[in-house]
């Protein structure tokens, strides 16, 4: 047992000696890489983008550098700088066209409507865009299919196939391991707890999430039949016959595709398109608009743009998720902010804590109270995503937004099944009757449901009665549309969850013409932390995790000196727990 210990310790000592190694390594990469030279784009120059990984609403330096360490890494690019950059190419005259690299993308249906809706602005300048993938994804292709020219290689792969929305069910697993899920609702389709008490859908959850593929579907026939001048009946035709399968060259006879090309002829294309020679040709990257240096005049009067993107309060201290207490302060901050003239949220979230959205909503109050407040919903605002947005002035969602979802539930897991397996037993002593809520090795008693219950019930109430003020309609009204159903942002505009579809450029011209200012400057909060301050909090966290670990060590000793200690031995009960 001694030399178990021996050989953890070191364990955890070379850990930390690694880690320590790793942080002064990415610290001299970090001298090299922080530094930002100055960045011009040279005239006739083509942006290239490249649509081919991860899309997230905001840009992350950490998730990026990653890949320096693991070449399987996939790469994350930020919606923020898409849209940043696209707008930058459309108005800097040295630009004169975008080049769409694109492959396997990923990324929520609405985001990718956005990221088209910027290139449409930009089409609308006169400039040219041009695509090609070696093969294209069912998402990249919506995007690509708006380029004056669409290029595939000869050997590549058209993925078109429809929209399938798919859950993995746990029920059947739990119960052989001995757990059961015991849950508490409100709303027929408030479905995210089916995975653990179902083995497939329920009817009311297949209903909705047949509606939400058939609107999702939709919004993607429309878009590439508009690009392609194609009928959406043939659309779904190629879908239906498996176009993904079919030869490259029937892409072309169907029109969905302009020529068939490999990716090193593709800078002659170019090149014939700029008028110029191959060599010639000059190519900016995302990077470069970023770096770009843009000689801004800072104004006084300033609309913010809030970025809620995440679950609300999932336990994981970063940026990609909501701490309801930091945003809250950020809100309570700007609402007192007399420059800042107007306010838009950005709601990316598919919900999470009802407790932290409601202190969320409340700081939101403070901010409406004193200003303008628009929601510009991104791929998903429901549940506690849709929470916070209701209060605003004006709600704009894509139409292929995931929204809705007016619901709450609790969930307690009760393992009395997996501790029997293992041979474990539980007893101990209490003075009140609650004294043990909670715990997860029993069965919840028909009192305690009936309270948690009534928890959940109050908590759908107080979520109905935001909903119903934050949209000026009745209770009633709330309900008929509310239950847990996700909607998409087409179907909201319908039911009057929404106000109006549109993009994130869109909720800021109504922010900017209800603040009534004419010069102004829009700025983001929170405000992103450079890649050092990332690197030392995620050291940090491994330290965290590494004094977790020892935590661990004492159970380890008591059983050593339980094994090679006196036989004769006066110890309290080691795994007493007063809670």
């Amino acid at each position: 047992m001694r030399n178990f210990l021996k050989t953890m310790l070191a364990v955890i000592c070379g850990f930390a000696l690694i880690t320590m190694i790793f942080v002064f390594i990415v610290l001299g990469i970090l001298g090299t890489s922080m530094s930002t030279p100055s960045v011009s784009i040279k005239p006739n120059s083509i942006f290239v983008i490249e649509l081919n990984g991860t899309v997230q609403e905001r840009s992350n330096d950490l998730s990026n550098y990653t890949s320096l360490f693991n070449s399987n890494d996939v790469k994350y690019i930020g919606l923020d700088d898409i849209l940043d950059a696209i707008a930058t190419a459309s108005t800097d005259n040295n630009i004169k066209g975008i080049y769409l690299k694109c492959g396997v993308l990923s990324a929520p249906p609405a985001s990718i409507s956005e990221i088209r809706d910027a290139l449409i602005r930009f089409k609308e300048t006169g400039k040219f865009i041009t695509a090609y993938a070696d093969n294209y994804s069912q998402s990249a292709y919506q995007i690509a299919s708006l380029a004056d020219k669409v290029y595939m290689n000869p050997e590549g792969i058209l993925q078109i196939t429809g929209y399938h929305i798919q859950t993995i069910f746990f029920k059947d697993l739990l119960e052989k391991v001995g757990v059961e899920m015991q849950v508490v609702k409100v709303g027929t389709y408030k479905s995210a707890v089916e995975p653990y008490i179902l083995n497939k859908m329920s009817d009311a959850n297949r209903e909705q999430n047949f509606e939400m593929a058939k609107s999702l579907w939709n919004k993607f026939l429309l878009e590439v039949s508009n690009s392609r001048k194609i009928n959406t009946e043939k659309i779904n035709e190629f879908a239906d016959k498996g176009i993904t399968f079919s030869e490259a060259i029937q892409s072309v006879n169907y029109g969905l595709i302009d020529s068939l090309v490999y990716e090193m002829d593709v800078d002659a294309l170019l090149a014939q398109k700029m008028e110029c020679e191959e060599d010639d040709l000059q190519f900016c990257s995302l990077k470069d608009l970023k770096n770009l240096q843009k000689n801004i005049d800072y104004q006084k009067n300033k609309i913010a743009v809030v970025y809620a993107s995440g679950a609300i309060d999932s336990g994981n201290n970063n940026e990609e998720n909501i701490d309801s207490e930091k945003l809250s302060a950020t809100l309570r901050s700007i609402a007192k902010d007399e420059n800042i003239k107007a306010v838009v949220l950005r709601v990316n979230s598919p919900g999470g804590s009802a407790f932290g959205s409601e202190q969320i909503w409340y700081a939101l109050n403070k901010v409406k109270a004193n200003k303008p407040l628009i929601v510009s919903m991104g791929g998903y605002a429901a549940s506690g995503g849709y929470y916070i947005s209701c209060i605003a002035d004006t709600i704009v969602a894509q139409p292929n937004t995931i929204t809705g979802s007016i619901g709450i539930f609790g969930l307690i897991p009760n393992a009395q099944g997996l501790v029997n397996k293992l041979g474990l037993s539980f007893d101990g002593v209490k003075t009140n009757e609650m004294s043990n809520f909670g715990e997860l090795f029993r069965p919840m008693s028909e009192q305690e449901r009936s309270l948690m219950q009534g928890k959940v019930n109050r908590g759908y109430e107080l979520f109905v009665k935001r909903c119903a003020d934050g949209r000026s309609m009745s209770i009633d009204a709330i309900k008929s549309i509310a239950e847990g159903r996700v909607w998409t942002g087409e179907q909201a505009l319908e039911n009057g969850l929404v106000d109006t579809l549109g993009n994130l450029n869109d909720a800021l011209a109504i922010a900017i013409e209800k603040s009534g200012v004419e010069e102004y400057e829009v700025v983001s909060y929170p405000e992103k932390k450079d890649l050092l301050t990332q690197i030392l909090e995620e050291f940090s966290s491994s330290q965290m995790q590494i004094h977790s670990l020892t935590n661990y060590s004492k159970y380890i000793n008591y059983f050593d000196g339980l094994i090679n200690g006196n036989a004769v031995q006066a110890r309290m009960p080691y795994f007493l727990v007063i809670k």
